[in-house]
């Protein structure tokens, strides 16, 4: 019988990838390391069941064959990495903190560009594929389909679009250096060495994927990026270093709330991977792991506090409208009849997407809300 970590070893998937691409070059095999820390804590930690197994490698060898592809691609075509990459936000801040809300509703204004979910999954074309990505978009949409077929309660949780604006952390999947991964997976060894690693070359590879994207399609020329992903409160120093102008948009909503519903959405995807999910582990888990996370953030703050802004969960949810035109100032773009416009349809199509309601406790994930306000008592919303 076939063990995890004959099913994990590194050299195998790296092996597996380069027979399945025909390719060789994987350029600099930096993320060698934050692929064997991964591996490791699945072997060890993850308590992964067959299929989650399965799952995994797939998923592993996918992510080492689109880095095969894109060191193949930026051979091909070299214009690829002559162009200018401009990140206007990061939408920041803890999950289920109005982030997604904001980003969808940024990412709809004609003056902006953002990561679509279909692109995240399958960023290189696919041999003899056209601009219309057809195949790409096929492949998205039966995934998505999977995806809540796996999880059903996950719509209720948070609305999928195959095609709509998603989390820019899925292109950084690819460096091994990625919140998705203690998301996903039981792996709190791989969050100790994410929270201590220096990210400096992942963001680095971030940006060559935009670049990627953005030569694939010229409509987005000229326009910034608004990107989303509470991964980069692991990351804000190089976020701000790595793209220049860049501003950080801070969602916040009180960690009281926001920690037991995160724990509830990383239950529902764990156990796509694990047949034993102890809700009150993954609870202790992100609380420890945000409080620190939101310490580190106040100190970066703190020292450049003028790439910064702040946005209240509350006021997402009572006028995003405003809060969009708001943030379109702060970025330097003032809204015009088109945004506006942009922005009612999207909250349109918004309100006919809700799904049932989001029901958990503090208490099914371990948690009560006395500790929690204790041990993020030290957070203020907006603070600096």
């Amino acid at each position: 019988m076939t063990t995890v970590s004959e099913t994990l070893r590194v050299d195998d998937l790296l092996a597996t990838a380069r027979q399945r691409t025909g390719l060789t070059d994987f350029g600099d095999e930096w993320f060698v390391e934050p692929l064997t820390v991964l591996t490791t804590a699945l072997v060890d930690e993850a308590r992964l069941s067959a299929l989650g197994l399965e799952l995994t490698r797939r998923r592993l060898t996918a992510l080492l064959a689109d880095r095969l592809r894109l060191r193949a691609l930026q051979r091909a075509h070299p214009s690829t990495q002559e162009q200018e990459v401009r990140v206007a936000a990061e939408i920041c801040g803890l999950p289920r903190t109005g982030s997604t809300l904001l980003h969808r509703l940024l990412a709809a204004s004609p003056r902006l560009t953002s990561t679509l979910s279909w692109e995240t999954s399958y960023p290189i074309p696919f041999p003899d594929e056209g601009p219309a990505a057809t195949e790409r978009k096929q492949r998205a949409q039966d995934r998505a389909k999977l995806f809540l077929e796996m999880s059903p309660e996950f719509a209720d949780i948070h609305t999928i679009e195959w095609d709509g604006p998603e989390e820019d952390v899925i292109l950084l999947d690819r460096t091994f250096t990625s919140m998705s991964f203690d998301s996903f997976y039981r792996v709190p060894s791989y969050g100790t060495w994410l929270r201590a690693a220096d990210q400096t070359r992942a963001y680095r590879e971030l940006r060559e994927w935009l670049q990627v994207l953005q030569w694939q399609d010229p409509t987005r020329a000229g326009r910034p990026w608004v990107l989303k992903s509470p991964h980069h409160l692991t990351a804000v120093d190089t976020v701000l270093d790595t793209f220049a102008g860049c501003k950080i948009v801070m969602t916040h909503r009180s960690p009281v709330d926001a920690v037991p519903s995160y724990a509830s959405m990383v239950v529902s995807m764990t156990k796509q991977y694990s047949d034993e999910v102890d809700p009150a582990a993954v609870g202790r888990y992100w609380s420890a792991r945000f409080a620190a996370t939101l310490r580190d953030f106040a100190a970066v703050r703190r020292r450049r506090p003028d790439r910064f802004v702040d946005v209240h969960f509350a006021t997402v949810l009572t006028d995003p409208r405003a809060q969009a035109v708001r943030v379109l100032g702060e970025l330097g773009i003032a809204a015009d009849g088109a945004d506006l416009a942009a922005f009612d349809a999207y909250l349109a199509r918004n309100r006919a997407q809700r799904h049932g309601s989001h029901s958990y406790t503090a208490a099914d994930f371990g948690l009560s809300t006395a500790q929690l306000e204790q041990d993020f008592a030290f957070y203020q919303e907006g603070a600096s």
